[in-house]
C-alpha cells in the first residue's frame, strides 16, 4: 500500500514540473489527457463502489466476502488499479509531462504485479474466480 501511494504521489508530483511540449501537440495531450483523468477516476470510483463491504485495504479477500461479479466488475477484475492507471496516463498527458507518462508506466507494472498477487489469493478463496477471470479483463476494459 505503501508503495502504491509513493509511486501515485511521483507521478502527481512529475506533472507538476512543467509542460516539455506545447503548441497543436500541447492542446490535442490536453484535451485527451483531460478525458482521461476522468475516465480513471470514474472508473476507480466506481470499483471502490461496487465492492461495498468487500473493499479492504489490503488486497487479501476478507472471510466473509463474497466474490463480486457485477457493476464495473463485469468489466474488469481490477476496476481501482486500471482508473488509477488510467488516470495517470491522463495527467503525464494534460500536464505535458514524460516523466508523469514514466510514472503510470511504473505504476502499471506495480499494478500487474500486485493484482497477480492478489488473484492467486482470489482464486484460493472463491471457486469461481478462474471463470471470472477467464472471461474478464484485468486492469483496463477492453484492453488486453
Amino acid at each position: 500500500m505503501a508503495i502504491q501511494g509513493i509511486l501515485l504521489v511521483a507521478v502527481a508530483s512529475a506533472g507538476l514540473l512543467g509542460p516539455v511540449w506545447d503548441g497543436g501537440s500541447r492542446v490535442v495531450t490536453s484535451v485527451g489527457g483531460g478525458l482521461l483523468v476522468a475516465l480513471g477516476f470514474v472508473l476507480a470510483v466506481r470499483g471502490t463502489r461496487d465492492l461495498h463491504d468487500a473493499l479492504t485495504p489490503l488486497p487479501y479477500p476478507r472471510a466473509d466476502a463474497e466474490l463480486v461479479e457485477t457493476g464495473v466488475y463485469r468489466l474488469v477484475r481490477h476496476p481501482i488499479y486500471g482508473g488509477l492507471v488510467i488516470a495517470a496516463t491522463g495527467w503525464g498527458l494534460l500536464t505535458a509531462s514524460p516523466a508523469a507518462l514514466v510514472g503510470a508506466a511504473v505504476l502499471l507494472g506495480f499494478f500487474e504485479l500486485k493484482s497477480r498477487r492478489e488473484e492467486a489469493w482470489l482464486e484460493r478463496r472463491f471457486p469461481r474466480y478462474e471463470a471470472y477471470r477467464a472471461r474478464t479483463r484485468r486492469l483496463i476494459p477492453w484492453i488486453g
